[in-house]
């Protein structure tokens, strides 16, 4: 609290008064702030703040805003004071038919036993998790070609297997930018983690030290960023996504702050000048606070769902040239995240970032972009053919996100040059569905995975997965899926029709 308002008691009588546009007050996190001059420039428009306008807004505020953004966004003299909260107006919270619905479905799971799979996990969340959270996590852009296509090219590499070869023990930890993985992967940033779970991305924090991976934590995190780097065990390896700020000041005070607490490597989207239009989330917009916008919210849309609400900040200005700026300020070493083509590999190699990660940004952007693991290829192979550069390569790493659901999909990528691979949807879908057990039983799941293939290929260790041992030459061959083949539905025995128990089924 600062402003001079320290230790000042209002009590919820009086915030009530304060329910206008004129005069709207809220408190979040048993705090009192004057948000009246901030209604019109709230990126999620200004009715969904009247609606907790003299109320406690915490439990609206909490799943979709780190825990420091009020503080951040309002000037100091707008922090009022405590509240009283025996005397707080509380916004009375009606459970409606939908949603005992959905309660009875989250009761109806199956046990975490008979999850075999990340596909699983998937299915289970669509299930239980709310219309909303579901649309922000699963949504892609425009027909979400490209979300599909990030899966389906990976069935278009094979693999060319080696035998007589002592697999007795496997080896399949690595090294990450030089920090140790027990797998060749990492929890990439997702953002608004406390939609699918309370402890939101603690979730993802807790599960990789447990099992010995690395977390890119996100920009957009529903906890704050200092919350995620305290909730880590000592010398556990954290990396950090950066969406750059208009305002550069604001950057520079992120990366540095990140930097000091001990963040290992800088993964700078890239992808991103303007958010894609992800239609699922956008229609929750609709349907929700969208419709009869106050005044004043005319000459901004706000009506793009979660995604774009809140990300206004985002600068569309970020060019190369900024690349020398960015190493003036921090010694971390400067990923860029969101390559999609050769000739940019290049000048990010040139211009001496540490790696790559090839991605569309899980298909959330531009329609039709390529797969990570397509466009891995092309880089890998004009690398070799320009430079005479191969991959894996120190100094120089390239990863790749999007689509990933199995071990196999993976090892498809080391095997191409790829140094690990980001996994994100199905750590949010394991947790969502199952909480931190969830996302136990999906590392769990992964590591067997793991172990069993690396056996089936003849590869002791993760240096024995060689280009020879996949044949990727298929991999530019493009079939858009049909409309009516939704994604996964037909590469898996897929729990949908077996999701629930049949006893709690009954009563739905």
């Amino acid at each position: 609290m600062s402003g001079g308002n320290e230790g000042k008691m209002i009590s919820g009588k009086t915030v009530a008064e304060h329910n206008t546009r004129e005069s709207c007050w809220i408190i979040v996190h048993g705090k009192v702030y004057d948000v009246t001059e901030f209604l019109d420039d709230h990126p999620g428009g200004s009715k969904i703040i009247l609606k907790y306008a003299g109320k406690d807004a915490t439990e609206e505020y909490d799943p979709i805003h780190p825990p420091d953004a009020i503080t951040t966004n309002l000037p100091p003299e707008k922090h009022l004071g405590a509240v009283d909260q025996s005397s707080v107006e509380r916004v009375e919270v009606k459970i409606t038919d939908a949603e005992k619905e959905r309660l009875a479905r989250v009761d109806a799971r199956p046990p975490l036993s008979e999850i075999l799979n990340l596909h699983d996990f998937e299915a289970i969340a669509k299930l239980v998790m709310t219309e909303k959270a579901w649309a922000y996590y699963s949504s892609a852009a425009d027909d979400e070609i490209t979300n599909r296509e990030n899966h389906i090219a990976y069935h278009r590499i094979w693999f060319r297997p080696r035998i007589m070869r002592d697999v007795t023990r496997v080896d399949f930890t690595t090294k990450i930018l030089g920090h140790d993985s027990s797998m060749p992967i990492y929890m990439t940033a997702t953002a608004l983690g406390k939609l699918g779970h309370p402890d939101g991305e603690l979730n993802l924090t807790r599960a990789a030290a447990k099992h010995g991976v690395i977390q890119m934590i996100p920009t957009l995190a529903s906890c704050s960023f200092d919350e995620l780097v305290d909730g880590a065990k000592p010398g556990q390896v954290q990396f950090m996504q950066l969406y750059v700020n208009k305002d550069r000041a604001i950057t520079k005070r992120i990366v540095q702050h990140a930097e000091e607490r001990g963040v290992k490597g800088l993964f700078i989207t890239v992808d991103a000048p303007q958010l894609g239009r992800r239609e699922k989330d956008m229609r929750q917009k609709f349907d929700d606070e969208g419709a009869n916008v106050q005044k004043g919210d005319a000459s901004v849309d706000r009506n793009q769902g979660a995604a774009r609400a809140i990300s206004s900040f985002i600068d569309p200005g970020l060019s190369w040239k900024d690349l020398d700026w960015f190493k003036s300020i921090t010694k971390m070493p400067i990923i860029l995240k969101g390559v999609q083509c050769w000739e940019d590999a290049f000048i990010a190699y040139d211009q001496g970032c540490a790696g790559i990660v090839l991605s569309n940004h899980g298909g959330r952007q531009l329609d039709f972009a390529r797969s990570g693991i397509e466009v891995l290829v092309e880089v890998v192979e004009k690398f070799k053919e320009k430079r005479g550069i191969t991959f894996p390569r120190p100094g120089f790493e390239i990863f790749v996100d999007g689509g990933v659901r199995r071990a196999t999909d993976v090892l498809k990528a080391v095997a191409l040059g790829a140094t690990a691979v980001g996994i994100g949807r199905p750590f949010l879908y394991a947790y969502s569905s199952y909480g931190p057990e969830g996302i136990d039983q999906a590392l769990t799941i992964l590591r067997d995975e793991f172990e069993m293939n690396m056996r089936l290929l003849g590869a002791p260790t993760i240096k024995d997965v060689v280009p020879d041992m996949v044949d990727a030459r298929s991999i530019s061959t493009h079939v858009v899926a049909v409309p009516g083949d939704r994604l996964y539905d037909s590469n898996y025995d897929s729990m949908q029709s077996a999701t629930l128990k049949a006893a709690a089924k009954a009563k739905l």
